[in-house]
């Protein structure tokens, strides 16, 4: 058995996002399809300990082709110039400034998987902040940085936006709460909560905005100064 979390929206005056641990049958192996049986067992029981209709599974092995280009490695932002394609995780990667280097800009040209394993995110020091658009953001709120990328790119997706809100559910089988911080499932579960409740243009008007926001319904995050963020990436 494993445990997953999965990421709910809600409408009312409560948490934008709900995290609910779920225990499941896990199907060991790396294969698509060993993973994508750990997926069915994960929504089976999210359906049955939760009460939850359908969930969708936001990662590149995905059952669902929706769940695949939601991805992180594939949910990309196109440049003015049309000219580039960026994912949001080589967007997330590339701005990570750190004790003896970054921002990294260079990592833009990578693929995800390649800014995601570049050295230099392991080799330059402690994590100090993000820079980004002319903008900098502080490590707190956690993923605030990550989910305002993951927000701002799929707002721009409007035939992908569209079809998430049919969903009551949302999962990650590659995260686990205790290694990692972010979670592509959990910023989709979030633009469903910000959309339903009418929140998402005016959060996403500027770093500020944003963290007020999702600080509004989080008691106890902290928010600090930043200006409008024009450039967004």
């Amino acid at each position: 058995m494993a445990q997953r979390p999965v990421f709910i929206p809600r409408f009312g005056n409560e948490l934008l996002v709900e995290t609910r641990m779920v225990e499941f049958t896990w199907h060991p192996g790396v294969t698509v399809s060993q993973k994508q049986k750990s997926i069915a067992s994960l929504h089976q029981a999210a359906i049955q300990q939760l009460g939850l209709g359908a969930v969708l599974e936001i990662s590149t092995k995905s059952p669902v082709p929706l769940g695949v280009a939601l991805s992180a490695f594939n949910l990309a932002f196109r440049t003015q110039s049309g000219a580039r394609a960026l994912p949001v995780e080589v967007i997330y990667q590339s701005a990570k400034v750190f004790t003896n280097g970054g921002p990294y800009l260079d990592i833009r040209d990578k693929t995800p998987i390649e800014a995601k394993q570049d050295s230099r995110l392991k080799e330059s020091g402690d994590l100090l902040r993000f820079e980004s658009g002319g903008v900098s953001w502080e490590l707190e709120p956690k993923t605030a940085f990550y989910d305002w990328v993951y927000l701002n790119v799929l707002r721009r997706h409007s035939e992908l936006a569209e079809q998430v809100s049919q969903y009551e559910g949302f999962t990650d089988i590659e995260f686990n709460p205790s290694k990692s911080v972010n979670c592509q499932a959990y910023s989709v579960a979030l633009f469903v909560a910000l959309t339903q409740r009418q929140l998402l243009e005016q959060a996403l008007q500027s770093r500020d905005d944003f963290i007020a926001t999702i600080t509004r319904f989080s008691p106890g995050e902290t928010q600090s100064d930043s200006g409008f963020n024009r450039v967004l990436f």
